[in-house]
């Protein structure tokens, strides 16, 4: 059976330089290597998971962008800017990014083409299309030629993934065409509904994909039991969005103290404690926290520095905010409490609910 390279290495205590083998697993602290090797981080050792078949190691926490980068005014890309600045001088690499997230991509090339890193950026990006007709490729490949325009991109994207499942039984088989040709390198499916659990894992199962997107928090468990396992199984790299429930893990906690039993993980935040129980599970590569604010950003790179903690202690960890009030209504509270993003997913979702009084489950 295939043995996962892992990187995790499941106790208390400080990460060697050295590469650690751990249930067939590898955690190294990896230096420049290779034509394909990433570019190191800037100083110290970083939690890193080596990609099965490459020898390329990703930072264990990356970037999303969902909404978080849908910026037009000036002054709002200007902060994206700086996000991403302080992302990649942290030694963040993994950027995730979709055509659906309005202006996401733009925000990023702002970025990434003046300094010349549009290619050096591990860059996991989507399709979600159908086509003019049932097995038509046109929508895809025109979706997947504006992400490379839009981010200047001339070497292939390194994962792309069918988005949401969308369409999921034709845009597998184009991704496996697209990555025989040469366009992207490898393919991954995601979903962040738990309800779609089960189908992601029987893609996983049965897809010949290279990675799984699946939600996961300290909040909502369930990946454990259905994408877990089949994706350890397969060889199949994780990456977790929504490990901080897009700020409503912050809204519970509020202004409370951390527990001083994390002190010894090096825990400061509770960001930071959110992501080191996520980035712990041995199945988990890469936590995909999304941010609009430069100081987070750099608060969320911590999390890949330092001691993980261990199965005790993770279920140390949950115990503690299952015991604050509210906990098991998380899930149920609107995204980014508190916060509006002035992008044009938003401003086109608001010009839909002024034509009509109906609501979804879930709008706000």
């Amino acid at each position: 059976m295939w043995q996962p390279t892992r990187r995790q290495v499941l106790q208390i205590g400080g990460l060697g330089a050295a590469a650690t083998v751990v249930g067939g697993g590898v955690l190294a602290a990896v230096s420049d290597g290779g034509s394909d090797q990433l570019p190191a981080p800037a100083s110290g050792t970083q939690i890193r998971t080596n990609i099965p078949g490459s020898d390329i190691s990703l930072p264990a926490v990356g970037l999303g962008t969902f909404q978080t980068f849908d910026a037009l005014p000036e002054d709002a890309r200007a902060q994206r800017v700086e996000v991403l600045r302080r992302f990649w001088e942290a030694g963040g690499r993994v950027v995730d990014a979709s055509p659906l997230y309005g202006t996401s991509e733009e925000n990023i090339a702002r970025y990434a083409v003046p300094t010349g890193i549009q290619n050096d950026i591990f860059l996991s990006n989507k399709i979600w299309s159908t086509g003019a007709h049932l097995w038509d490729e046109s929508h895809a490949l025109e979706s997947l030629n504006t992400s490379m325009q839009r981010l200047s991109r001339t070497k292939p994207i390194d994962v792309m993934q069918c988005h949401s499942l969308v369409n999921v039984e034709t845009i597998v088989p184009i991704l496996h065409a697209w990555k025989a040709e040469g366009r992207i390198s490898r393919i991954g499916v995601t979903h962040h509904d738990p309800a779609y659990f089960g189908q992601l894992a029987n893609w996983v199962r049965t897809g010949d994909v290279d990675f799984v997107q699946t939600r996961y928090s300290i909040a909502e468990r369930s990946a454990e039991q259905q994408v877990f396992p089949v994706a350890t199984d397969r060889g199949v790299t994780v990456m977790v969005n929504m490990p901080l429930e897009k700020g409503r893990l912050h809204q519970l906690v509020g202004d409370r103290p951390l527990p001083d039993f994390v002190a010894d993980l090096g825990i400061r935040s509770w960001s930071q404690y959110f992501l080191k129980w996520v980035i712990s599970h041995p199945a988990v590569a890469v936590a995909l926290p999304a941010t609009s604010v430069p100081d987070h950003v750099v608060d969320n790179m911590a999390a890949a520095r330092g001691p993980m903690p261990d199965a005790a202690m993770r279920a140390r960890m949950l115990e503690h905010v299952q015991g604050i009030p509210g906990f098991d209504d998380v899930t149920r509270q609107p995204w980014y409490p508190g916060k509006r993003y002035p992008g044009i997913v938003n401003r086109d979702m608001r010009a839909i609910q002024e034509r009509s009084s109906w609501r979804p489950a879930g709008w706000v």
